[in-house]
């Protein structure tokens, strides 16, 4: 096995084989006929199914994204795709999703998301096990593939139709909570038990990155027999590739010598913390520097900790006196983020151990380096000194990163270029789907 990659679990590996087998022999078939040889290759990779993707939230965030990137890839093969979920409001989700492009079909939003302010993972489940009841027992939705995300407790219930289920793992959900008191062990020990046992009653599972299937095999003590198969969620670059409107002072500084921006929900878990408190280090470093910074990112006010978080920043940049140079920016539509990444000289992306982190990705295509914490996901795909910087989690390390964009003028083009260069090799879409579609047709046959 190389150690560049994960082996395909169990079922993918069989699927794969009997995949394999099938177009060897069509395309034989094929080449001794020859001029039907693409009217064949072409049904085999057509095959339509019927695919369901379940959800809990379909909001704006990066496991958002990356589900509707592979929704979009399946439906480019001819597959007929629609979402479940738990929760979708039109104000506050990816274009995507209102506009047509998937039938949406949103459940059980009366039950409740938290209780007393408390019990945010057991709502959660109870949600999503909700959805799959709906989508199982009392829809008309015809589905030869499910697609779980985020949540696997649903699966014991999508198991009542005989069905191949996808669960995509976008990280151990036990991990990320802490345990500070005998009651949060005890209120946290069946959701961790029964996390486990069903996600591995999946057919197939993925990973969105090396690091994050690394850290499956090491918590999942009971899945050992499971190899997820990491499958980057790579974005749709046509979505970038439409124009870019000039920047408006609504949404950004338009006279600055350097701009620096930070994509990310408000949440505390994205230490959005550090990018203010190096860009207080920076001006210290060069008082005179002709700078700005711009917090834009995700924010729904129905969740507490996004209204609260907000109020941290903007408290914490008065505090360190640079609120007048810094903008923020809550939620925004797709072309404002082109707007943002291609007239920024540098991102400036905060998570320690990110899963995998699609927005690096994105501005890296759009020609916008990238400075990022050496640790998780960026270390897969942001390249050192060369479409960006990997530093330690501090501010001064930071900061030293964002000073050398200050003094040398050139480095965000010449970085720029080499990160889109990085991107168009490395995180194909038209390889993503292929490799999406070979495994759906695989469980499927």
């Amino acid at each position: 096995m190389s150690g560049h990659e994960f082996p395909l679990s169990v079922s993918c590996q069989q699927t794969a084989t009997k995949t394999s087998l099938l177009s060897e022999t069509f395309f034989t078939l094929g080449f001794f006929f020859s001029s039907s040889r693409e009217a064949h290759c072409a049904s085999i990779e057509m095959v339509s199914k019927n695919i369901v993707f379940i959800h809990p939230d379909l909001g704006i965030g990066g496991a958002e994204r990356s589900m509707i990137d592979a929704a979009l890839a399946l439906k480019t093969r001819g597959h007929h795709v629609q979402f479940v979920t738990s929760h979708h409001d039109p104000s506050h989700c990816f274009q995507e999703t209102k506009d047509g492009s998937f039938k949406i079909t949103s459940v059980g939003d009366w039950l409740p998301r938290k209780i007393f302010n408390r019990f945010y993972a057991l709502c959660a489940y109870i949600r999503m096990i909700y959805a799959a009841l709906y989508l199982v027992l009392f829809s008309s939705i015809d589905y030869d593939l499910i697609f779980c995300d985020q949540i696997s407790a649903c699966i014991p219930i999508l198991r009542l139709k005989k069905t191949k289920i996808i669960f995509y793992c976008h990280f151990p959900d036990m991990l990320l909570t802490k345990r500070t008191s005998f009651f949060k062990k005890i209120y946290r020990a069946p959701i961790d038990f029964l996390e486990e046992r069903t996600t591995g009653m999946a057919d197939c599972v993925f990973v969105n990155s090396k690091f994050t299937g690394e850290v499956f095999n090491s918590t999942f003590k009971s899945l050992d027999h499971i190899h997820p198969e990491v499958l980057y969620p790579i974005p749709d670059f046509a979505a970038l590739d439409k124009s870019v409107d000039p920047p408006t002072p609504e949404l950004m500084p338009t006279k600055a010598s350097t701009i620096f921006l930070s994509i990310n929900r408000y949440e505390r878990k994205k230490n959005l913390k550090l990018a203010i408190e190096a860009f207080g280090n920076l001006l210290e470093k060069c008082p005179n520097a002709d700078v700005r910074l711009i917090m834009a990112g995700g924010y729904d006010p129905r969740v507490s900790e996004n209204v609260e978080y907000y109020e941290e920043l903007t408290s914490f940049a008065d505090e360190l006196k640079v609120a007048d140079k810094i903008t923020f920016v809550r939620s925004f539509t797709d072309a404002q983020k082109r707007t943002l990444l291609k007239h920024s000289d540098c991102l400036i992306y905060t998570p320690e151990n990110e899963h995998f982190g699609i927005v690096p990705i994105e501005a890296m295509y759009m020609e916008c380096p990238v400075i990022a914490m050496r640790s998780g996901g960026p270390l897969e795909t942001v390249k050192d000194e060369e479409t960006g910087f990997l530093c330690q989690s501090n501010a001064d390390d930071v900061s030293n990163a964002m000073l050398k964009f200050v003094n040398e003028k050139q480095l965000s083009k010449t970085q720029g270029q080499q990160g889109k260069r990085r991107v168009k090799t490395m995180f194909s879409f038209a390889e993503f789907t292929e490799r999406l579609d070979k495994i759906v047709i695989g469980l499927t046959e």
